[in-house]
């Protein structure tokens, strides 16, 4: 392996524009199901324009190969690069990838949205969310391919009803390599001061250790920045890949590859909407870049643990409120701490010339937080004559002395985030039968079993306002009884089995593929609190006796077991057909998306099960489209028009660290999706793409003050149009690339009564390839710049239903040099 993996060799392909969709699919049968479907050029597989690809297939697709994912930053977030396809529209929260940020899918939020690293689901089990910020390194990547609007039928997913995202992941090299890359960048914005990057990447490739086809890699990688805007945030990343991969005959194989990365960050740069168009309207770019009240100090008495020193007698009070100036209380000292792990297994056995058999089996680790500070109070609260300790009323009550000064009068600073830990399992497998050279049947069986334990614990904070663990789940605080006080205390179990099957026949220039999709889900809830509103506030006493609780509160909804169940017929059906230089083809899907956690547990404050279950989403998607090929020119235009009953949109607020729904009913969804690859001569690159995307809110939905007039209305939060340009030439041992986006107006809310403004961005890549520097070692030097003109936007935000929500600063310019070794 050379440093040409890294670099992708070239700028452009020379192969035909269409290519196989076989290794675009998420799991190792899908895969293999579609192989069929492979255009052999010269005794090798096609790989598009210059890393732009078109699989030929019923779906609307397009794939992003190493051509394309080497030219973006190293360490860049994935979900950042696939915004150079059409009906995608991402914002990243700052420059370097590992902030967050958020996305749409023709108009689909990413809780709708599967996003798949070899199959395996990356996508939360309890609510659906995806966190950009945690996924993997590009480095390691073969491909990222991209269906709008539909999945494969043997996904384990409970919520695409607006697409995929597939990640796969290299095959270790038959050759020892290695591959080194040092990065360092800053933000090249006026009045932003200096806030370097700094990364670190390398990869090891064994090459065939045995002659007989074992071969692995193994990377690691850390990343360090300073906050884009504040002066106090930084973001601390690790992570480590690996893959051990063993070839068998006659095509087959065994795959184990594993994933590991911890993130330490703060949430930053969320600010009222409408306040960050004001100052993008009077052009205030100084403005994204402010101080908070760091360094500080809480007084000794306001101080819980060993460094508190209370007053004796006296009620020693530490707010949390933000106007109190105090230390520690501002949104951006909170911290997003995640550690998240997989393991993922592939397979592929031929039984016999007609039969082949896939397994790939896998496990994943989630441990991650998000929220604030909180005050903890020492005393007890009073209810029906009792005194209790516990979260009552959205107040913390110890029960015990927390300052040292003897007496239960105070209230210190602490911290009380949503604590995660999600333990999931997984298996998918598909039995293949090839009838002849233009039939094949398949028959799949899905499980996914995830167990999500959802918690609030708490801990001190110190003298300086930092916590005394980000994971407050590893030592928390306990009352006087010995309960480790939470603000939420429930276990879930996200159970699926599903069974499909899909039958694919070409008929001449006619090929059909039908499929159908059988999921049954299952959502276990364990709610160890009392529900005490429909909008899922609790109050949380252990285990304490709830007889004077429960006769003050006869509203309130007892903790209990609850079991929900969903499931469906789900058919897709397609067609391709062949005109020559051109194909059309059609795709039919029908999709389910099932109620998430926070929906669920809030529905167990209606005693009666069958008035509470929350409804599922139902989608049926169509999709008509045109390709084009001619040399090395390619084209493809694909119309869509998605139905969605029962729509669950959502949005996070990041103050109130909760998840807002809105069910919007039915809304009918359409656009047109479009790009053109073009290498005028064999050094240069040119791409263009664009969407439409518009949607229709077909009934008034209830607020909270009364019917809302929203029939007719646009969905908030994602532009009506997108569109975009990507150029590359190669100079001898200089390559360029430059590529544009302009992203148009969004709705503030369903109300359609503000507009957000449309953006554009420019990013610049260059890259000199120094040759062998000594012989058998290859060197390249790499620049990046993103939002070249350093354009003043609003980011990220979710979208309301009648409100002013929270939203992201846009990132500002930055720029980062890169140098990448290898032999």
């Amino acid at each position: 392996m050379k440093i040409k993996y890294l670099l992708a060799a070239s700028v452009v392909s020379l192969s035909a524009g269409f290519m196989s969709s076989a290794a675009h699919a998420q799991s190792t049968g899908s895969v293999d199901f579609e192989e069929d479907n492979v255009i052999i050029v010269s005794g090798a597989r096609e790989q598009g324009v210059g890393g732009i690809e078109l699989p030929n297939t019923t779906k609307a697709t397009q794939v992003l190969g190493e051509e394309i994912i080497r030219r973006q930053r190293p360490g860049q977030t994935v979900n950042d690069i696939i915004n150079l396809v059409p009906g995608v529209s991402f914002q990243n929260n700052d420059p370097w990838g590992s902030g967050g940020g958020g996305f749409t899918i023709r108009g689909f939020g990413s809780d709708r949205v599967s996003q798949t690293i070899d199959g395996l689901p990356l996508n939360d089990s309890g609510n659906y969310a995806l966190y950009t910020n945690q996924q993997i390194d590009p480095e390691i990547l073969e491909e990222i391919s991209v269906n709008l609007g539909v999945t494969d039928v043997d996904s384990p997913t409970a919520s695409a009803t607006g697409g995929t995202i597939a990640l796969r992941t290299r095959e270790p090299s038959d050759e020892f390599g290695v591959i080194a890359n040092a990065s360092y960048g800053n933000i090249l914005a006026d009045g932003a001061g200096d806030r370097p990057y700094t990364r670190a990447f390398g990869m090891i490739d064994t090459g065939d250790l045995t002659g007989k086809g074992t071969k692995a890699f193994a990377s690691a990688s850390i990343t360090k920045y300073d906050n884009p805007f504040n002066n106090y945030g930084k973001v601390e990343k690790q992570q480590y890949n690996g893959r051990i991969y063993q070839e068998l005959a006659n095509g087959d194989f065994i795959s184990v590859a594993g994933h590991y990365n911890e993130n330490r960050n703060n949430f930053f740069g969320s600010f009222p909407i409408l306040a960050i168009q004001e100052a993008v309207d009077a052009g205030d770019k100084d403005g994204r870049f402010y101080e908070i009240n760091y360094p500080c100090q809480i007084p000794a008495t306001q101080v819980g643990g060993a460094f508190g020193a209370g007053t004796p007698g006296l009620a020693d009070t530490w707010s949390d409120s933000s106007s109190s100036g105090n230390c520690g209380v501002e949104f951006d000292r909170r911290y997003n701490p995640s550690n998240t792990g997989n393991i993922r297994g592939a397979s592929l056995f031929t039984l016999n010339d007609k039969l082949t058999l896939t397994i790939d089996p896998s496990y994943q680790y989630v441990k991650a937080n998000g929220g604030g500070v909180e005050d903890l109070r020492e005393g007890f609260r009073t209810i029906g004559g009792v005194d209790y300790t516990g979260f009552l009323g959205g107040g913390y009550y110890y029960g015990r002395d927390l300052n040292n000064d003897g007496d239960l009068l105070d209230r210190v600073a602490g911290l009380d985030p949503s604590q995660t830990i999600t333990n999931r399992y997984g298996v998918v497998a598909n039995l293949i039968y090839e009838l002849n050279d233009t039939n094949r049947f398949r028959v799949a069986y899905t499980w996914d079993r995830a167990r999500h334990r959802q918690t609030g614990q708490t801990t001190f904070l110190f003298p300086n306002g930092e916590p005394y663990d980000v994971f407050p789940v590893n030592d928390p605080l306990e009352t006087s009884d010995g309960y480790a006080l939470n603000k939420r205390d429930r276990l879930s179990y996200a159970i699926l089995h599903q069974v499909s099957g899909e039958y694919r026949g070409e008929f001449g220039d006619l090929t059909t593929v039908a499929g159908l999709r059988v999921p049954f889900f299952s959502r276990e809830l364990n709610q160890n609190c009392y529900t005490t509103s429909a909008s899922g506030f609790v109050d949380c006493i252990g285990n304490q006796d709830g007889t004077a609780y429960e006769a003050a509160n006869p509203n309130a909804a007892l903790p209990q077991s609850r079991e929900y169940n969903y499931d469906d017929i789900l058919p897709n059906i397609g067609l391709t057909y062949d005109l020559g230089a051109a194909s059309l083809f059609a795709n039919y899907a029908k999709g389910l998306s099932v109620p998430g956690t926070d929906p669920l547990y809030d529905s167990l404050f209606v005693a009666d099960i069958r008035e509470a279950e929350p409804v599922p989403e139902t989608t049926d998607s169509f999709d008509l489209g045109v390709r084009y090929r001619l040399g090395q020119f390619t084209a493809q235009l694909a119309g869509w028009y998605t139905r969605y009953d029962n729509r669950l949109a959502s949005a996070y607020d990041p103050i109130l660290d909760e998840t807002v729904f809105r069910n919007l009913g039915r809304v009918d969804k359409y656009g047109l999706d479009a790009s053109i690859a073009w290498s005028p001569t064999s050094n240069t690159l040119l791409y263009v793409f664009g969407s439409l995307n518009e949607s229709e809110i077909k009934d008034d939905v209830e607020g909270e003050d009364g019917i809302l007039d929203t029939s007719g209305n646009r969905e908030s939060g994602t532009p009506e149009f997108t569109v975009g340009a990507r150029g590359q030439i190669a100079l001898g041992p200089v390559e360029l690339g430059a590529q544009v986006k302009h992203t148009g107006e969004r709705f503030v809310n369903d109300l359609n009564t503000d507009v957000i403004s449309g953006y554009t961005l420019v990013d610049l890549d260059a890259r000199f390839v120094m040759g062998e520097y000594l012989p058998g070692r290859e060197a390249a030097i790499q620049i990046n710049v993103s939002n070249l003109f350093d354009e003043f936007y609003v980011g990220s935000f979710g979208g309301s239903l009648d409100g002013v929500p929270f939203a992201q600063l846009g990132a500002p310019r930055a720029g980062s040099i890169s140098l990448i070794i290898g032999y």
